[in-house]
């Protein structure tokens, strides 16, 4: 464990995102033996004119004026920074160099920022990770100065087109130049080691304070009525990243099984033939505290993944709360699924996934979902943290070695 440091926390999510966030947790998890500087992404010119209306948005319009703190306590180790400034739009220069220039820009007046922050906190011989946000920390490890510059990847941003273009020349040089490389999945570690070697597997911790079957008192109205067996989905329900034809295949060759389904949609699943199954539910959006009433009433809880760029290195957080609950799993094979293929099925096909589904409804047993309770209350933030913390105290020691100077030991 590392204690009695000076940490700085870079996120892409800000800390007044209404969604739960790796990032907000590990900073919680620092706070608790270290001081912690959360750095909010600053606004850009295009958020600023599209979105100035949104509450996040004027809340930092006030803090550009003048108007209100940059720098707020909200913990007894934990500050978060709204930096007062004002970035430059870039992500759509396809111009490598001219891209560079504002970058360098935009890290400068961020840099400054917190360098601002430091000072009026006291801040010294500080470590500094950076949760995935590859443009906006590309030059903060000469600006900032720290003792220890730590890149965390958690998703495959590549990916995803706003980080595509420029990402995949970013992303390969900020890693490389980075002190400690530690991804939630084995497959971004591994992504992560052909740019720089010191990169570590960490696992994924998940807040499962709520997934404990003890405190499940009701049933929801909503799915109380709904026949056994219930095939359960909690999330988004994103063609991305959901495979609706896996879902089309047990609905239309199981009509006895009733397919419950959880969360926002996006519009090929609204206007998909599943809502024209009887045996289909769709049940909207529910607020984190009350899911866990809902995978509570599963049978089986399924993750019908479909496998793309996106969704092929993710840890699967949803996992950890199915199993958390006792629940028989199926999903689709990845590499980062392996973690879970001692309790879960893993099928590579929708055929397989619905075998695996029918196994899962006649092989259950009160004595595996214990085992699966355990299994998965091992997946904390208080582990994943440690796991950190252990690379970056190896990263340190590498890093005096080859300076030639005293190892501190944490």
């Amino acid at each position: 464990m590392i204690k009695d440091r000076d940490f700085i926390v870079f996120s892409l999510q800000a800390w007044d995102i209404a969604i739960g966030s790796n990032c907000k947790n590990i900073a919680l998890e620092f706070a608790k033996h270290n001081r912690v500087l959360y750095v909010n992404s600053p606004l850009d010119r295009s958020t600023l004119w599209l979105h100035r209306k949104d509450e996040q948005v004027k809340k930092r319009i006030e803090i550009l004026n003048g108007r209100s703190d940059d720098l707020v306590r909200v913990g007894p180790n934990l500050w978060t920074l709204y930096p007062g400034t004002l970035l430059e739009s870039i992500s759509r220069i396809s111009w490598n160099a001219l891209f560079d220039v504002g970058n360098k820009l935009n890290n400068r007046r961020l840099a400054k920022e917190i360098n601002s922050a430091i000072r009026r906190l006291g801040f010294s011989n500080y470590l500094f990770f950076n949760d995935s946000n590859m443009f906006r920390g590309f030059y903060l490890k000469e600006l900032i100065n720290p003792e220890l510059y730590v890149y965390y990847s958690r998703d495959n941003l590549l990916a995803i087109n706003f980080w595509k273009h420029q990402g995949k020349r970013i992303e390969p040089q900020l890693m490389g130049k980075s002190d400690l490389v530690v991804a939630n999945s084995a497959y971004l570690a591994d992504i992560a080691r052909k740019y720089n070697p010191n990169s570590r597997y960490v696992g994924q911790g998940c807040d499962l304070s709520l997934y404990d079957r003890k405190m499940i008192t009701t049933v929801p109205a909503d799915i109380a009525a709904i026949p056994y067996p219930v095939i359960g989905y909690t999330g988004v329900l994103f063609s991305s990243r959901l495979d609706i034809e896996i879902i089309h295949f047990l609905a239309s060759q199981h009509p006895r099984w009733h397919i419950v389904l959880i969360g926002p949609e996006d519009n090929d699943f609204r206007k998909s033939e599943l809502h024209a199954f009887p045996n289909v539910h769709f049940l909207g959006n529910k607020t984190p505290e009350e899911l866990p009433a809902y995978v509570n009433r599963f049978d089986v809880a399924i993750n019908p993944q479909r496998l793309n760029e996106l969704t092929i290195g993710n840890y699967p957080r949803k996992i950890d709360e199915y199993l958390a609950m006792g629940k028989p799993v199926v999903a689709i094979k990845t590499e980062a699924m392996s973690v879970f293929s001692a309790f879960s099925g893993l099928a590579e096909n929708k055929e397989e996934f619905s075998l695996l589904v029918e196994k899962a409804i006649l092989e259950d047993s009160p004595e595996r979902e214990v085992q699966r309770e355990i299994f998965a209350r091992g997946h904390s933030w208080e582990t994943s943290v440690g796991l950190i913390y252990q690379a970056m105290d190896e990263a340190i020691a590498q890093k005096k070695m080859k300076e030639g100077s005293p190892v501190r030991i944490n």
